[in-house]
């Protein structure tokens, strides 16, 4: 018996590791293009682009343009303090500009600066 439940342990601990691989690869960037550190916010609160909702959005060279590929509250409650529409933050983005969208296939939020300062005082 204890080696039946010993068995069924190593086998739920594997297709956890797998499933939990798998969904890492999902988020991998795409080789074949550069991740750039670029500005993300909500383009309407706090990127200037005309709309009525709160939409992901993020600044290359200077320009803003709404992002598909990532939701707004991905990243906690984007009308928090600290949230998309009342802060600016950089990220490392991987994507391409389609049609006057920025279509995003890897992002990753970059720590906050203010937040990593407070913690070391």
């Amino acid at each position: 018996m204890r080696a039946l439940i010993s068995i069924l342990a190593c086998c739920l601990f594997s297709i956890t590791v797998i499933a939990q691989t798998t969904e890492a690869k999902k988020n991998l960037p795409d080789a074949g293009k550069p991740i750039q550190v670029m500005e993300v916010s909500c383009g309407k609160c706090k990127l200037g682009l005309p709309g009525k909702t709160c939409d992901m959005a993020v600044r290359v060279d200077g320009k803003a343009y709404y992002a598909d590929g990532a939701d707004i509250d991905s990243f906690g409650d984007a009308h928090a303090q600290d949230g998309m529409c009342n802060a600016i933050r950089k990220a490392d983005v991987q994507g391409e500009l389609v049609n006057d969208r920025f279509k995003i296939s890897y992002i990753k939020l970059l720590p906050d600066p203010k937040k990593t300062k407070e913690k070391k005082q």
